[in-house]
């Protein structure tokens, strides 16, 4: 099988993995390359400046194809930004003739039609928030949360016979201008295009691995440069994403103001807030402003998980990804604050910052310094095996029709 590509063009920096499949859903990483992005390259986590992202990107595939001795035959890129819109809709659909075993056909048109359905509304919500009526949006990702046949949850579908379908489908949007620039990006660099990933998506991927039966259940939030992407994934479904526009250079741009320093001094200091560098008059100022941010960001988390209106208890555990997630205080305060409860959580929530080497079917022979800010990388690598091989096992639901959730 081809080598994948997996392309994480963030705010601040540009990491590439490349990879091939292996035995047993495996995949074995080849190589690995991370470029630091210039300010102005990209906006709420799209691409602002193509050329000036292009020649970030080429710095970082140098570094992964000399790693790696070969060069990728397909690539995965992931979009973010406050105007991805990824839902789950619950539809009802009444058969006609019961009695009449369900085909590949039947579950095709009822795919379309949830699939339409969830543009309609996409396409309205990105038009409001625009201002823009005529807003194009693409969809770029879409998956079975769970589906039922006369109140009875089926794995598999066809051949079943029942007059009542409930399907719980998850759909994620993207303006078109945005999918545009990753496409032109890619040809600049002469990348072949696989498929185009929502992030948060991504990393879900990344933690269920080749099993895509398993029963996982977690909130994770990937907290990059210009945006924090959360996604629910409840029973191994994604029940839907939601992002917003704080993240890591919030934090920096907020030390340099409280601190009066220029933005390279300010990320720098945020960089040694937990490494021992900083004197304690300095640290405690660090504090300070860092404090005041998270109070912020903490804000937009819960705003977020809120419109998780179909969920009747959150997920406990939450599991932190992404450049941002590293800073110590920012995982100390979700994890001791009452910010929480105010949330359908049964318990406080459970902190983890994603350990890479946890992460399922991955195989890396050489230290090529993998950790929680290459998990969205390794996530859209598992994209691209879906969407090449349709899926992992051929027996299952999720498998019959996985290429009717491609694009």
């Amino acid at each position: 099988m081809s080598t994948i590509l997996a392309l994480d063009i963030g705010t601040e920096f540009v990491k590439a993995v490349l990879a091939k499949p292996a035995k047993k859903g495996d995949l074995e990483i080849l190589g690995v390359g991370k470029a630091r992005q210039v300010e102005g390259n990209m906006h709420a986590g799209a691409v602002a400046d193509i050329p000036a992202v292009v020649s970030v990107c080429e710095d970082a595939l140098v570094q992964v194809e000399e790693q790696a001795g070969e060069r990728a035959n397909l690539t995965v890129v992931g979009i973010a930004g406050e105007l991805i819109k990824g839902n789950t809709t619950t539809v009802n659909y009444s058969r006609k003739n019961p009695n009449k075993p369900i085909t590949d056909a039947e579950m095709e048109q009822i795919i379309r039609k949830v699939q339409q359905k969830s543009g309609e509304v996409a396409k309205k919500t990105v038009a409001l928030e625009t201002g823009n009526d005529n807003v194009e949006v693409r969809l770029i990702n879409s998956a079975i949360v769970s589906l039922t046949i006369d109140g009875y949850k089926i794995s598999n579908p066809i051949g079943f016979k029942g007059s009542d379908i409930v399907i719980q489908f998850y759909t994620a949007f993207a303006p078109l201008i945005h999918v545009a620039a990753i496409e032109k990006v890619c040809a600049e660099l002469n990348l072949d295009l696989l498929t185009v990933a929502v992030e948060p998506f991504a990393v879900c991927r990344a933690c269920l691995g080749d099993d895509i039966e398993s029963s996982f259940s977690g909130i994770v939030m990937d907290i990059g440069g210009g945006t924090t992407d959360i996604a629910v994934v409840e029973d191994g479904g994604v029940e839907g994403t939601k992002m917003f526009g704080i993240g890591g250079r919030s934090f920096t741009h907020q030390i340099a103001e409280s601190l009066g320093v220029d933005f390279e001094t300010a990320e720098n200091y945020k960089l040694d807030y937990d490494t021992g560098k900083l004197d304690d008059r300095i640290k405690s100022k660090i504090e300070t402003a860092l404090s005041r941010n998270i109070s912020v960001w903490l804000t937009g988390v819960e705003v977020a998980l809120e419109e998780f209106e179909n969920i009747g208890s959150l997920p406990r555990n939450i599991l932190l990804c992404g450049g941002g997630a590293g800073l110590s205080l920012l995982q100390e305060t979700l994890a001791i604050s009452d910010w929480y409860e105010s949330l359908p959580f049964s318990r406080r929530p459970l902190i983890h910052l994603i350990d890479v080497a946890d992460l399922p079917n991955l195989i890396a022979k050489k230290d090529f310094g993998l950790d929680h800010s290459f998990a969205t990388a390794l996530g859209l690598l598992r994209v691209g095996v879906d969407t090449l091989a349709g899926a992992p096992s051929e027996n299952k639901l999720r498998a019959k029709i996985a290429k009717l959730l491609q694009n």
